[in-house]
């Protein structure tokens, strides 16, 4: 049985068919227009989402401390005289009533894990070596929400509990030790204590795994004279960049300094804001280019047609039919285009990741292409390619059939 198309499909397709080169170039132009807008989107966002993973990591998302402290200088009551707040060093202080913090925290909306800190400078010994390091006194459950340190972990398991302590591969390197040894903290205060590494971790970042001393929440708060309090109370957030959103209604309520990643990392906050802008305006550009392609392709196809278009208009094709043949010629382009796209753009992410990995040998990036991606390119493309057919298309419908048969 043979298929009958419909008619403004069939001429469409001849025409297409009929000015061949035309039809290839401009199809080229749309693939290549696709495949970049594909390839760029997900290599920016992976590229994006592995800084996010790599900065923020290893911190949480929202911090609560103690207000600042400051010497308040008063001057003599007079006429022009104010009194000034001066900076002063800071010291170890525990937030206050920080139960009651944590919990006003945990039942704010979109805060997925509340861990409470203690965190202070200390001296590790070993034989006659000596490292500064940060003491980090931790509920390991709540902390682990916060900041994953099982998949950081290279031996050993991340428990501080009594005293037992989790340190960093680049400290034990230093001190010369591994996992069962001992070593002994010391802080400023004069308080020491010898603990037994039962963990390593690597964290990515060698300045904290030369630096952080992970012991209990106890015995923190123990050594750095915090007795029951705690340094700060760690946020973690369902979306990261609603972090200062939540932030600042929790500044108001506590009168605690609440400070989110975005704050923190202001020009980290501003280069992905680039990436992205840059995104889009590449984005924009490939979209404007495709569619004056097709647009003028389709436009020399009236003008080398105008015979054809005549006689069908003759023969009694209605100007919304010649309408529908063009505006199907663009969205024939523009679905085609974006098939082809959409294949290149996964090979060339393949031959990226293949190509292209970090100083450990894993890839860079995932080259396995998310479906929203390739749909909404291939959707916006054909959208495109109908639309850019509309003026072309309105140019035939217009043509008097006489006019166009004579030219």
């Amino acid at each position: 049985m043979r298929v009958r198309l419909p008619f403004e499909l069939l001429v469409a397709l001849r025409f297409l068919r009929e000015g061949r080169t035309q039809s290839l170039l401009i199809l080229g132009g749309v693939t290549a227009g696709v495949a970049v807008t594909i390839f760029l989107t997900h290599l920016i966002g992976e590229l994006q989402s592995s800084i996010i993973e790599r900065v923020l990591g290893s911190q949480p998302h929202v911090v609560i401390r103690p207000p600042d402290e400051v010497n308040r200088r008063a001057l003599p009551d007079g006429p022009g005289t104010l009194a000034t707040d001066q900076p002063r060093a800071q010291r170890l202080r525990p937030v206050d009533q920080w139960e009651s913090v944590a919990k006003l925290a945990a039942a704010t909306p979109d805060v997925v894990a509340v861990s409470p800190l203690v965190t202070g400078p200390a001296f590790a010994l070993r034989g006659e070596a000596s490292k500064s390091v940060a003491l980090m006194g931790v509920e390991p459950d709540a902390y682990r929400r916060i900041v994953l340190m099982d998949k950081y972990l290279t031996a050993g398991r991340f428990a501080p509990s009594g005293t037992n302590t989790v340190i960093g591969i680049e400290l034990a390197k230093d001190l010369g030790v591994s996992l069962g040894d001992r070593i002994r903290v010391q802080t400023a205060g004069g308080r020491e204590e010898v603990l037994t590494i039962t963990g390593l971790f690597d964290i990515g970042n060698r300045d904290l795994n030369r630096r952080w001393v992970f012991v209990s929440l106890r015995l923190g708060q123990s050594l750095l004279e915090l007795a029951g309090g705690v340094s700060q109370v760690d946020l973690r957030v369902t979306d990261i960049f609603e972090a200062e959103a939540i932030a600042r209604p929790l500044a108001d309520a506590t009168g605690l300094k609440v400070e989110s990643w975005m704050t923190t990392n202001a020009q980290l906050l501003a280069g992905l804001k680039n990436q992205s802008t840059s995104l889009n305006l590449i984005r924009s550009f490939v979209t404007l280019i495709v569619a004056l392609g097709i647009a003028s392709v389709l436009v020399v196809s009236v003008v080398q047609k105008q015979r054809e278009i005549g006689i069908l208009r003759a023969m009694g094709a209605g100007r919304r039919q010649l309408l529908a043949v063009f505006l199907i010629q663009g969205a024939l382009v523009g679905s085609v285009g974006s098939a082809l796209g959409a294949s290149l753009g996964w090979g060339l992410l393949q031959i990226f990741a293949s190509v292209f990995r970090n100083g450990d040998g894993t890839p860079i990036f995932s080259p396995e292409l998310p479906a929203d991606i390739v749909i909404g390119a291939c959707l916006i493309a054909t959208v495109v390619g109908t639309l850019a057919a509309m003026i072309p298309a309105r140019r035939a419908a217009s043509l008097d059939p006489v006019d166009a048969i004579r030219s």
